[in-house]
């Protein structure tokens, strides 16, 4: 990636933006409608919420008002098999929307986000309702190997306003892990790693 145009984060909740805040040195900016972090020439980053709606404005709302041109969704995941663990980080390279068939023939939508060198790479189902026992996650584990609320909607907005569009994606749970609680847990506890694997890996490719 080249040139000088600021680069956005896309988060869901505090609990995953925390530490990464707190390892570039970001602080609150502006009044506006979102929870906006930032500081000088360091990536803005946007705490969403969760659900596509809320990331799709967010994504929006960066590149309209912070002049961004590249947005990076970091995020939790869980896992639709057995094969990966928690705390795996992977970039995503396709993405499909299982509860978002064709209007015309009812297929299944499906997209690609941008993609950087050197990283495992793993493909991404974004529902709008979570899927955590094991039955849930057996729906979408022929077509996706992880499952988010927020990662489509990103890339959308991106899409759609010409924004580049990456997606690093830890797994936070698997099918072994069926308890609201013990994934929030989870994330709470995997939250610095994914801090520092996006500034020690992915951030300096991002300049």
């Amino acid at each position: 990636m080249q040139g000088n145009s600021r680069t956005g984060i896309v988060m869901a909740t505090m609990i995953e933006a925390g530490p990464l805040i707190s390892a570039l040195d970001l602080v609150p900016a502006g009044d506006g409608p979102l929870r906006i972090f930032s500081a000088g020439a360091a990536p803005v980053l946007a705490v969403s919420g969760i659900g596509k709606v809320n990331a799709a404005l967010a994504a929006e709302y960066l590149i309209l008002t912070y002049d961004v041109a590249s947005v990076f969704n970091i995020g939790a995941a869980g896992a639709t098999g057995t094969t990966m663990r928690t705390g795996d980080i992977f970039h995503i390279d396709a993405i499909i929307e299982p509860d978002r068939p064709r209007i015309m023939n009812r297929s299944q939508r499906s997209s690609a986000p941008d993609t950087l060198d050197g990283f495992p790479k793993a493909s991404l189902a974004t529902l709008d309702r979570p899927l955590v026992s094991a039955p849930e996650r057996a729906s979408v584990a022929s077509r996706a190997d992880l499952v988010d609320m927020e990662g489509a909607a990103v890339l959308q907005a991106c899409r759609l306003f010409r924004a580049r569009c990456y997606l690093f994606k830890m797994v936070s749970d698997t099918p072994e892990h069926q308890s609201d609680t013990e994934i929030v847990e989870n994330i709470r506890r995997l939250a610095s790693p994914l801090a520092d694997f996006f500034v020690q890996r992915v951030l300096p490719l991002s300049a």
